[in-house]
């Protein structure tokens, strides 16, 4: 399968090269990561030969006398060219027992543009975290996105029909090149299994297999609910699983840590301050979501919040669950100065759903700008101040749809 230009993620290394940092490609098995670190060295070679690129993909038989620190440090050292730009790129760094030391000693000698990617729970989690603490910056990847997936699949097929494909087969690149749809599926739960099992239950050696995958299960099951810890260890103990809240804390961090899934806070409008309680958990990918809990009787509303949840944070916003006293908004982004406010429905045709969904945003005193996203199936407009947009136009903008754009005003009795 040819690769597909990730451009967004490409500028973004593009724009931290030649710093001090060491680059971090980080996120899911399966995203690209490895993917986007070939694209970013064909981009260097093509600039000509004052690059002096220094390479180890440590999955090959061929490097395995590489997975030992002194033995990493040493070969790039081996290839350093003087007078030029000596970009060292190493895949799959987590299979170098010791690596860090290596990565740590190379950025200390202050003449490398270092950059690794690793399987997700070896990198970023809390004690890599704190190792590299002030030396590291992250680009992390996530799997396609909508935008991506049309990329991929070109512009004939109807937009609303392949966005039905989207939400069913997900945006894992290497499902794509199975033609049945169970293919597809055990290729992304083969994944799944993979981040459980291997990442998961070896790194941390105390991790229950069967606790941490009825964790994930009925978390996959719950995106975009509130569920309190306590309730999901009874959950479990009633289907046979003992275990306690406190279990279940421990094993959502990892779940998270493993980016299977993504904590977002609740955020108190009125009072503009973070609850540490009963935050949301969304789901990676919508096709991770389908593959392992299967496709039947899902639930449209919270599958499309879930694609919303990480299309936002795809896009670089920090993402909150709003609180307006008793009501919820779903999402409040943020970046930088800018801020709004986002509903997700399935379908907002019945006055009494649409209303549903505008009234908390009417309620909002500020006037920061307000969405309501669902599959509309027409151009987008207003509604008293409200932009109301297509799901899948919203997710193809993916530069935003600007509030301030004209738009005709659609009036409701």
């Amino acid at each position: 399968m040819a690769l597909i230009a990730r451009n967004n993620y490409l500028d973004k290394i593009k724009s931290l090269r030649g710093t001090q940092d060491i680059k971090i490609i980080t996120g899911i098995r399966r995203s690209g990561k490895s993917c986007l670190m070939q694209l970013y060295m064909d981009f260097l070679r093509s600039e000509g030969e004052q690059n002096n690129i220094i390479y180890a993909d440590l999955q090959l038989i061929s490097n395995e006398h590489l997975c030992e620190y002194h033995a990493l440090n040493q070969f790039v050292a081996d290839r350093f060219v003087a007078g030029k730009n000596n970009i060292v790129c190493i895949d799959e760094v987590q299979l170098c027992k010791g690596f860090e030391r290596a990565i740590i000693s190379l950025h200390a000698e202050n003449k490398y543009d270092i950059y690794i990617t690793g399987s997700n729970a070896f990198l970023l989690s809390s004690d890599l975290a704190t190792l590299f603490s002030g030396r590291y910056v992250s680009v992390h990847v996530f799997p396609f996105s909508f935008a991506e997936y049309r990329n991929f699949w070109g512009e004939e097929i109807r937009v609303q029909d392949l966005f039905d494909r989207y939400v069913s087969e997900g945006g894992f690149a290497g499902a794509f090149a199975y033609y049945s749809p169970e293919a597809k599926d055990r290729y992304i739960t083969d994944v799944y299994t993979t981040i459980i099992e291997r990442d998961l239950v070896q790194k941390y050696k105390s991790a229950n297999a069967a606790v941490i995958k009825q964790v994930a299960s009925f978390m996959l099951d719950n995106t975009g609910n509130i569920s309190s810890l306590r309730t999901i260890a009874n959950v479990m103990t009633d289907e046979g699983i003992k275990t306690s809240h406190s279990t279940v804390a421990y094993y959502l961090d990892q779940l998270v840590q493993s980016f299977l899934l993504y904590k977002l806070d609740r955020y108190d409008l009125q009072g503009k301050n973070l609850l540490r309680t009963q935050s949301k958990f969304y789901a990676v990918d919508c096709g991770l979501r389908a593959a392992v809990l299967g496709k039947r009787n899902a639930d449209r509303g919270r599958v499309y919040e879930n694609i919303v949840a990480i299309e936002l944070l795809r896009r670089g916003y920090e993402v909150y669950v709003g609180k307006l006293q008793q009501k919820e908004i779903d999402f409040v982004a943020v970046r930088g100065s800018e801020k709004f406010y986002i509903q997700v429905s399935d379908n907002i045709s019945d006055p009494q759903t649409f209303k549903r969904e505008y009234a908390p945003l009417l309620q909002i005193p500020d006037a920061y700008p307000k969405y309501i996203i669902a599959r509309t199936w027409q151009p987008f407009y207003t509604y008293q101040g409200i932009l109301v947009v297509d799901l899948a136009d919203w997710l193809l903008h993916t530069n935003g749809i600007s509030i301030h754009e004209r738009q005709p005003e659609y009036n409701i009795s």
